[in-house]
């Protein structure tokens, strides 16, 4: 496709970008879910086709899965410039709200109002994200029931297990290789294959300095941690609160609880730890440490996906793939409200929010402000 026959400009698509990074709510699952409502359904810039390789290829690499998603979408017409200029517009405009609110909380000590505030926020965005995954369900899988199989497992052993297996997600595109179009081993086939596997081969590296200390175990965060960014919780919580001692279990949680009040990517979280631990300076070096390596992880095979993409053997190896990627999705979902949804109002919250989304065209910023609203008022009740 030539430049002149492309449907959109790339300033369209980085003005895109910024207004997701700036109201998108909802985490990982709810933000994949507007790019396909938004890119593929609606303005129609992006085929299915790519979307659902840029879902598979953002499964296999290490990293936050919306920002890898936003990145392979700017490469699919405008290569290097467009995957750059697109990610760093979708993650700027989070990355800056969490260093303000970092910080207030240095500056006020803590943020006694934003558990308040997170009691309504964080049931309503259970509700988002339910309702997200249920269209790219029913979009992405339809009634294939090879798929509909994937998906299942693949959600039993998420939730169960609570966590994301990469073994797992390829062995599914393998599984779907092998039913619909038998291998034919090559170097092409060999590459997709292959290159997830040497990305978890294990790295260890001695440094001094704080700063040096946030940027490999970000880096590390951002190299070594599958799924989507609510994946890096837990591997984030063994650095930052058990082993380097940087912040205490309330700091963790208050956290965690910024970045899902905030829009953009849950992984936004890093930046906040960062300046908590190191100023302007650490949050800094924290986000570049974790996005770098996802940029790379997508750019460098994103040329394998599209040239080798329309094939029928990769096609049904990206099919197998995104079936399971989706069912690894829904099953986060399930953690979620198991953690989240603890009694009667959180509960309510969560249902209606769904209802709306599922009924009515409601913008999700006045979902979530309402959901906010009614959180601080029950809490405030209750006490």
């Amino acid at each position: 496709m030539s430049i002149n026959t492309i449907p959109y400009s790339l300033k369209e698509l980085i003005i895109y970008f910024l207004k997701l990074g700036t109201w998108g709510f909802g985490g990982p699952v709810a933000l994949v879910g507007y790019i396909h409502r938004d890119l593929v359904e609606n303005k129609k810039w992006i085929s299915e086709e790519d979307y659902k390789e840029g879902m598979a290829l953002s499964q296999l690499a290490p990293g936050p899965l919306a920002a890898q998603l936003s990145i392979y979408i700017g490469y699919v017409h405008y290569k290097i410039i467009g995957a750059t200029l697109v990610g760093i517009a979708f993650v700027l405009p989070s990355f800056l709200m969490v260093l303000c609110i970092g910080w207030a909380y240095v500056a006020f000590g803590g943020l006694p109002w934003m558990q308040a505030i997170f009691y309504g926020v964080g049931s309503a965005v259970i509700g988002i994200i339910a309702i997200s995954s249920y269209k790219l369900t029913t979009k992405s899988i339809g009634k294939d029931y090879w798929l509909w199989g994937i998906f299942v497992v693949l959600l039993c052993f998420t939730f169960i297990t609570e966590e994301e297996n990469i073994w797992l997600i390829l062995a599914s595109g393998i599984l779907i290789w092998f039913v619909k179009s038998p291998p034919k081993f090559n170097k092409a086939s060999l590459k997709m294959l292959f290159w997830p596997v040497l990305l978890q081969v294990p790295v260890t590296a001695g440094t001094n300095g704080k700063l040096w200390q946030i940027a490999w175990f970000f880096t590390k965060a951002g190299a070594f941690v599958f799924g989507s960014g609510i994946a890096i919780v837990p591997f984030l919580y063994g650095g930052v609160v058990k082993e380097y001692q940087w912040l205490n279990e309330q700091q963790f949680v208050d956290a965690v609880a910024v970045a899902m009040i905030t829009p953009g990517p849950v992984v936004i979280t890093v930046g906040f730890i960062g300046y908590l631990v190191g100023g302007v300076s650490g949050a800094c070096v924290a986000a570049l440490a974790t996005f770098i390596p996802c940029y790379i992880f997508t750019v460098l095979p994103a040329p394998y996906f599209k040239k080798y993409g329309k094939h029928p053997a990769i096609k049904a190896f990206v099919d197998g793939v995104t079936a399971a990627a989706i069912g690894a999705i829904a099953g986060a979902v399930l953690i979620l409200a198991k953690r989240n949804l603890t009694d009667i109002p959180t509960v309510l919250i969560a249902i209606v929010t769904a209802i709306i989304l599922f009924k009515y065209k409601v913008p999700e910023p006045f979902v979530i402000l309402a959901a906010a609203l009614v959180g601080m008022v029950s809490k405030f009740h209750m006490v």
